[in-house]
């Protein structure tokens, strides 16, 4: 294998425009999807207005208000605790479709380090060996560092996404309990 460092150069370059194309349509479509769950949540929150508004101008009295507002307010926290799972999940996909990116990208610099790293020992003066050992050794304490990090992370994550979902159940019962108490009290 001969070592060509203009084309190996031209490679690596496409290699990583390539990569922040990735990145890029990654982040655009995370975007999108940000902005439709957006329009749709504005689009929803204006008619419940509209609905909410009227009924509340059609009460007879301050308890038939009362009772209204307290019948409105669980939908309406349900639906913000929905729009903010959305948020949530919508930025978790695309922490882990850039991770994927990153992680496969890593990999291929790592490959391409130890092919360099091989193709030069070949050529280094006798005795140079030690040296190429402490980079190769280098490099592995890299790796190592990097997949700690990595699972770090993911655990950083999993534990974020479960408490979400427990303050987010926590967050609906505590409404659902005061909206039903509230219902039961005597006018």
């Amino acid at each position: 294998m001969t070592f060509n460092a203009p084309e190996q150069f031209a490679v690596a370059n496409k290699a990583a425009v390539d990569s922040l194309v990735s990145l890029a349509n990654t982040a655009l479509a995370s975007a999108e999807r940000i902005a439709a769950l957006n329009l749709n949540t504005a689009r929803s929150v204006l008619e419940d207005s509209v609905a909410n508004t009227k009924a509340l101008l059609g009460a007879k009295d301050p308890q038939e208000a009362l009772s209204l507002q307290t019948s409105i307010a669980q939908p309406n926290v349900e639906k913000a605790v929905a729009y903010t799972r959305s948020v949530y999940e919508i930025t978790a996909q695309t922490k882990d479709d850039l991770t994927k990116l990153v992680e496969a990208q890593f990999a291929e610099f790592q490959k391409q380090v130890a092919n360099l790293l091989d193709q030069s020992s070949k050529r280094l003066p006798v005795g140079s060996d030690v040296a190429v050992a402490a980079v190769k050794s280098a490099i592995n304490a890299t790796n190592s560092a990097f997949e700690s990090l990595n699972k770090a992370a993911k655990q950083v994550s999993e534990i974020a996404e479960a408490n979400v979902a427990a303050a987010t159940n926590a967050t609906v019962k505590a409404v659902s309990a005061t909206t039903s108490a509230t219902k039961k009290k005597p006018a």
